[in-house]
């Protein structure tokens, strides 16, 4: 399982990306190995206000369905279109392909609240 250094960590298995004044959002590969073959992903639309720890999608496995957490808040300014018809981007590519969405954070220091790779990896062992 890849667990790029650079990058945060949420509880709920989104990392981060801090590029300039925005985030990078998508999920682990530990998520989605967890949750099997993607087979339909849910964002919202450009604009839209999203909250820390609150959900602002979804993502639908063979298995299940589960929803996608903010890591941070703020305004989406960007989605993944290529999603929308290559779903399984999330399990072939989880950290390129597959980001999910860029939000410009309105508080930019909760991502410092974000776990890094040796904690993720931490937690993780634990599950």
């Amino acid at each position: 399982m890849s667990l790029p250094k650079e990058l945060r960590y949420s509880e709920e298995h989104e990392w981060v990306k801090v590029e300039g004044e925005k985030v990078r959002v998508g999920i682990t590969d530990f998520a989605q190995h967890e949750l099997g073959d993607i087979v339909f992903v849910e964002l919202p639309e450009v604009g839209a206000d999203v909250s820390a720890d609150e959900p602002f999608g979804s993502v639908e496995s063979v298995k299940t369905v589960s929803e996608l957490y903010a890591p941070v808040s703020g305004k989406v300014v960007e989605i993944n279109e290529d999603l929308s018809d290559n779903p399984e981007f999330v399990n072939e590519s989880p950290y390129e392909k597959a980001w999910m969405i860029v939000i410009e954070p309105s508080d930019v220091s909760e991502v410092d609240n974000l776990m890094s790779a040796e904690q993720y990896e931490e937690m993780i062992k634990e599950d």
